[in-house]
Order: C-alpha cells, then sequence, then structure tokens
C-alpha cells in the first residue's frame, strides 16, 4: 500500500499535475550565456499572468524556485541554460529521464533555508535571500496564510513573481504538454532567450510528432499511471491519475488512460475492489523521491496478476518527464516504446 506523505507537500504534488538548441532532441541543455548591452536590447519585458502583470526592466539575476512538489520551473531554467541566475532552488525529484539533471538540480544552491512548516520558504526566509525573481508551482506559493511573501510583498522589495500555467486556478486536471511549451516560453521571454525556448519546443515538437506517426492506427492499451508509495486520499489507490498532462502524453504515445473516467479529477481516490476490476494493459508508475519505484511496479503486477499488464510485464517508471516541464518528449517516446515495441 502506498505510504502517507505530509498533508501540505501531498496537497501541492496535486496541484503540480511537470539541452543544446538542436533540432533533434529537446533533452539536452542550451550552454550559452546571454550578457552585455545586446542581450538586455528586449527590455522592459511585460508578462500577463495569474491576472497580474509583471514588467521586467532586465534579466532576473537572483532567482528562487519554490518547491511546490515540482521541477518544472527549475528544469525548465536548467534547460534554456539559466541556472547560474538561481540562488535558492527548493525542487528535486531524485531521478530525471534526462541524462545529469538530476545532478545538475542537486547541485543549485538552496540559500540555506529550512522549508517551514508548510514545506517550502518562509516569508522571513524569502526577503533575506534578496530575490528579484521568484517561480511557484502554484498561487499556493504567494499565500500568506500559509507562511509564504505575497505577490505585492515582493513587488515592495523589487522582486517579480510567476505561477506556472495551469497554477492560477489550482486545476492541473486541465493541463497538457502545450503548458510546458507555454513555460518554455515565458522563461524564454522573461530572461531574453527566446530563441533558445522556440528551439527546445520545435525540438520536442518534432520528437512527439515522430513518435505519434509510428503509433497511428494501433489500439489503445489502457495504462494505469500512478504516484509510487504516495497516498492522496482514503483508499489504498488514491495517487492513481485521472485526468491532466499524463493524458495527453499517454494520447500521443498511442495508448489511453484505464481509469480516465474514475474522477473528474486530477487524481481518483480508487479502492483496492475497483482497481482490481480493471482492465490493466500497461503500468506507469510516477517517482516523486521514491526509495524504488521499480520495486513498487513490480510489486503492483505481482498483486494484481489478473491484468494483461502482469501476464505480460508491460510497466515502466519515469519521473520529470511526465510532468509539466521541458521533457515531455522522453515520456511520450518511453511511453509508446512500452505500449508498441514492434512500431520501433
Amino acid at each position: 500500500m502506498p505510504k502517507k506523505r505530509p498533508v501540505a507537500v501531498v496537497l501541492t504534488a496535486a496541484l503540480c499535475l511537470v539541452t543544446t538548441a538542436c533540432a533533434e532532441s529537446s533533452t539536452e541543455t542550451v550552454s550559452s550565456k546571454a550578457s552585455g548591452p545586446a542581450a538586455e536590447s528586449g527590455y522592459p519585458v511585460t508578462i500577463e499572468n495569474c491576472g497580474r502583470t509583471e514588467t521586467f526592466t532586465k534579466a532576473p539575476g537572483r532567482v528562487v524556485v519554490m518547491n511546490g512538489a515540482s521541477v518544472a520551473e527549475v528544469s525548465t531554467l536548467l534547460a534554456l541554460g539559466l541556472g547560474d541566475r538561481v540562488v535558492s532552488n527548493q525542487q528535486t525529484y531524485g531521478m530525471s529521464e534526462v541524462p545529469g539533471r538530476a545532478e545538475a538540480i542537486e547541485a543549485l544552491p538552496t540559500g540555506g533555508v529550512k522549508p517551514n512548516e508548510a514545506y517550502d520558504i518562509s516569508r522571513e526566509a524569502m526577503l533575506g535571500l534578496r530575490p528579484d525573481f521568484v517561480l511557484s508551482v502554484t498561487t499556493y506559493g504567494f499565500d500568506a496564510k500559509n507562511g509564504f511573501a505575497t505577490r505585492d510583498q515582493l513587488r515592495t522589495v523589487n522582486a517579480n513573481s510567476y505561477v506556472s500555467p495551469q497554477g492560477c486556478d489550482d486545476d492541473p486536471s486541465r493541463m497538457t504538454i502545450s503548458d510546458s511549451y507555454k513555460l518554455l516560453r515565458d522563461m524564454g521571454k522573461i530572461f531574453n532567450v527566446g530563441d533558445r525556448a522556440e528551439k527546445l519546443i520545435a525540438a520536442s515538437e518534432k520528437s512527439i510528432a515522430a513518435v505519434s506517426a509510428k503509433v497511428k492506427g494501433e489500439k489503445k492499451p489502457k495504462v494505469m499511471v500512478l504516484f509510487a508509495n504516495m497516498s492522496m486520499g482514503g483508499n489504498d489507490f488514491s495517487s492513481v491519475v485521472a485526468h491532466g498532462i499524463f493524458n495527453d502524453i499517454l494520447t500521443k504515445a498511442g495508448g489511453a488512460n484505464a481509469f480516465e473516467s474514475a474522477a473528474e479529477t486530477t487524481f481518483a481516490d480508487l479502492s483496492k475492489e475497483k482497481v482490481a476490476a480493471t482492465d490493466v494493459d500497461a503500468l506507469v508508475v510516477i517517482s516523486y523521491n521514491a526509495d524504488d519505484p521499480t520495486a513498487y511496479a513490480k510489486q503492483l503486477l505481482k498483486e494484481f496478476p489478473q491484468w494483461p499488464a502482469a501476464k505480460n510485464n508491460t510497466y515502466t517508471v519515469l519521473s520529470d518527464s511526465m510532468y509539466l516541464g521541458p521533457s515531455n518528449d522522453l515520456a511520450v517516446d518511453r511511453t509508446a516504446r512500452m505500449l508498441h515495441p514492434d512500431a520501433f
């Protein structure tokens, strides 16, 4: 059975739902650094975000990335070659489909910040970091009730702020891969590296289109997607995905969510009996700082031997590529190869 996570972490995890400029892959990291008068020529830059207008007079140089049980924001910055701008990063998943990405995230500074009781940066600690730009997964990260600095308070110290796509309404059930591209484009605009963002997006779109073409017309296996060792509700299986970016990835990989009709929200809170009664052709286990997600996947297949997935040992373990972020093409490719191996 999944183990319980701290409530604040679980809630923010639910709300998150996560390169060189070559034309072949969106998974590498752009390494060139913008500097000098030419690099600043695109300013001022204005971004409309959650009903607010944020104006940037120059590229941010002291960036704080809040936790939010995500790595979408920090991964996007790294993919754009902007890791040197981060003064405090609170995001980590412990693993990544992008070679070197998890290590690069771990190497970023934390600013010596210890999370508060809401598992993120307190108002006092935030202001002490002297940021000029703060990224949050959802509006949760700017809620005074959680002990966080509000967006208005950050503005008084000349710090801009940003809430990631679908985070304004706290409704990740509507999230698609296009939201990952919006995050890339917005960061490209804010940091005046829009050309890098567009090349990453083009590479991702090209990769996904090629995979989708290979599996077009194939029967769509029913896939169970869930988080490893995590509980978000009262039933045995409360971290099963029903909606969100995950479904967009499954569709482009030639699959379908076995539990899409089980809930209208991002996650379905399911009994063991409901899970056992559903035909599951394939299993995708998502790791969020899980100790051994592969063992968890194998445990599920053993627990439900009647599944076609168990009979055929059809599963894969993914992490950040299944979330909002710059690497969704990797999840599409990995999932498609699992579902339709003969197409590759």
